[in-house]
C-alpha cells in the first residue's frame, strides 16, 4: 500500500517511480479520488456538527417559548440526518475504489534497482563456486530420481501434474535438507523457529500482497481459507494490526511448512521434474525491522541464503533484480540461482526482497520509537527462501550424481541421513 500523503505532495515522481515498473500514470487519478473523498469527509463532518448544534438549540429555543424558532430547528435536523446515509455511502463509495486503487499498484523500486523489462535486464552480482567437471554426460534430475525412490506416476495417477511422491532413500533426504536449512537458520542465523497456520483468511493474504490482484496463484478452500503459496504469508501477518516496541526490533522469523501455488499462467513452463510444483517444502525468513535498518538487514538475510548453499557446496550466481522482473510487493530483491549441471544452466533457488513499509501500511503494523518521537511509524518487512527444499534436492541429484546412477550425499546432510551416504538405484 502506498501514502497517499507522499502521492499528495509528489505525484511526478510517484508516477516516475511505477513507470519504470510499466505502470501508467496514475497519481491524477489517485488524487481525485482523494479530494472527493476529502470532500465528502468534510460535508459529513459539518453536517454532523450542525445537527449537534441543532439539537442542543431546539430545547434552548423550547425552553425560551420560541415554538416557531424550535419547529423550524427540528425540520433542519431532520433534514440533516435524512442526508446524513447517503453522503455516508458516497464516501464508502468512493473510499473504497480509492483504496482498490492504491491496494493494486506494486511497490516503489529502490533508486539502485536496474531499470528492464524482464529478467534479460537483471544484473549479476557475483558467482561462487566452481561446477563440477563430469566424465560422463550428466542427466537431469527427472532422470536419476525415479531410480532412486522420485515417484511421479503415482502422484499423477491421485492429484495430477505438478505433483511427486518421495519414497525411501529419496523421502529422507528431502526430510534431511529441510531439517538441516531449519536449524542453519535458527542456531546459526538467528531466526526463531515457527511453525504457523498453512491456512489463512483474506485479511492475511491482502497484507502480504497476494490479494487481489494474485488470487489466480493460489488455491481457495470452500470455506474461505487460502493455501499459503509461503510462509511469507503466515511470519509476516504475525504481526498485522499490531503496535511493537522498538525494542524489540528487529524479529527474526523462520519456517519449514509445505506451500501451495496453483501456477497459474505457467502452462508449459517446467512441466518436468520438481521445479515447479503446486505442492512443496520452503525454509522461509521474515524479518521486522526499524527503517532505518532494513537495507542491512537485506543483506544479512541473503547471507543467511547463501549460507546453505556455501554450506552444500553447491555453485550459485547472485542476481539483482530489474524492475520488470520483481516481485509487486518488493522495492528490491536478490536472487540466488543454483548450478543445476543436467540442465546446463543456473536456476533460481532463493528470492530475498525487502519491501519497505508496503506490507506494514496494508497489515497496518507499526511500531512506538523510543526517546521523544511522538507517535507511531511503521515497520518495515522483508522476506527470503533459506532455501526452497525441493529446488535444493533437485541441485543435490544433479551436482553429486555419480556415473552408475547413484547420488553422494553432501557431507553437511550425513548427520541427518540416519547412517546413508549415497543414494543408491533400486
Amino acid at each position: 500500500m502506498h501514502d497517499i500523503k507522499y502521492i499528495r505532495e509528489n505525484p511526478e515522481e510517484f508516477d516516475a517511480a511505477l513507470a519504470k515498473r510499466g505502470v501508467a500514470a496514475v497519481a491524477q487519478n489517485i488524487l481525485r479520488l482523494d479530494e472527493q473523498s476529502r470532500a465528502l469527509k468534510t460535508r459529513l463532518q459539518d453536517g454532523q456538527a450542525r445537527r449537534n448544534e441543532a439539537s442542543k438549540a431546539i430545547g434552548k429555543a423550547k425552553g425560551q417559548g420560541d415554538e416557531d424558532a424550535a419547529q423550524a430547528l427540528m425540520a433542519e435536523v431532520a433534514e440533516l440526518k435524512s442526508a446524513m446515509p447517503q453522503l455516508e455511502d458516497e464516501e464508502r463509495e468512493v473510499s473504497g475504489r480509492l483504496q482498490d486503487m492504491l491496494a493494486a499498484l506494486p511497490n516503489l523500486p529502490a533508486d539502485s534497482v536496474p531499470f528492464g523489462a524482464d529478467e534479460e535486464a537483471n544484473v549479476e552480482v557475483e558467482r561462487w563456486g566452481e561446477p563440477r567437471k563430469f566424465d560422463f554426460d550428466p542427466r537431469e534430475h527427472s532422470d536419476i530420481g525415479p531410480a532412486l525412490g522420485l515417484d511421479f506416476e503415482t502422484a499423477a495417477a491421485m492429484s495430477g501434474s505438478r505433483f511427486a511422491f518421495l519414497r525411501g532413500q529419496m523421502a529422507r533426504l528431502q526430510r534431511a535438507i529441510g531439517q538441516y536449512m531449519l536449524d542453519q537458520q535458527t542456531m546459526k542465523n538467528g531466526y526463531q523457529e515457527c511453525a504457523p497456520p498453512v491456512l489463512v483468511r483474506d485479511e492475511a493474504m491482502f497484507g502480504t500482497g497476494q490479494l487481489p490482484k494474485f488470487s489466480e496463484d493460489s488455491f481457495h478452500t470452500t470455506n474461505g481459507h487460502w493455501l499459503i503459496p509461503t510462509a511469507e504469508v503466515s511470519l509476516t501477518n504475525s504481526v498485522n494490526g499490531q503496535i511493537l516496541d522498538e525494542a524489540q526490533l528487529p524479529l527474526r522469523l523462520t519456517a519449514l511448512t509445505l506451500c501451495f501455488r496453483s501456477e497459474a499462467g505457467s502452462a508449459g513452463k517446467d512441466t518436468k521434474g520438481l521445479i515447479r510444483q503446486h505442492q512443496f517444502e520452503k525454509v522461509e525468513m521474515v524479518a521486522i525491522v526499524h527503517p532505518d535498518e532494513s537495507d542491512a538487514e537485506h543483506l544479512r538475510m541473503t547471507e543467511a541464503a547463501e549460507s546453505i548453499l556455501k554450506a552444500l557446496e553447491l555453485p550459485y550466481r547472485k542476481m539483482l533484480l530489474c524492475t520488470g522482473d520483481m516481485g509487486a510487493t518488493a522495492r528490491k530483491t536478490y536472487d540466488l540461482e543454483v548450478w543445476l549441471p543436467g540442465q546446463d544452466t543456473y536456476r533460481e533457488i532463493s528470492s530475498i526482497s525487502t519491501c519497505g513499509e508496503y506490507q506494514a501500511r496494508r497489515m497496518n503494523a507499526r511500531f512506538r520509537p523510543e526517546g521523544e518521537e511522538k507517535g507511531t511509524r511503521f515497520v518495515h518487512t522483508l522476506n527470503g527462501s533459506g532455501l526452497a527444499v525441493g529446488r535444493t534436492l533437485v541441485a543435490v541429484l544433479e551436482n553429486y550424481q555419480q556415473a552408475d546412477g547413484s547420488v553422494t550425499i553432501p557431507s553437511a546432510l550425513l548427520p541427518y541421513m540416519g547412517g546413508i551416504d549415497k543414494l543408491e538405484p533400486g
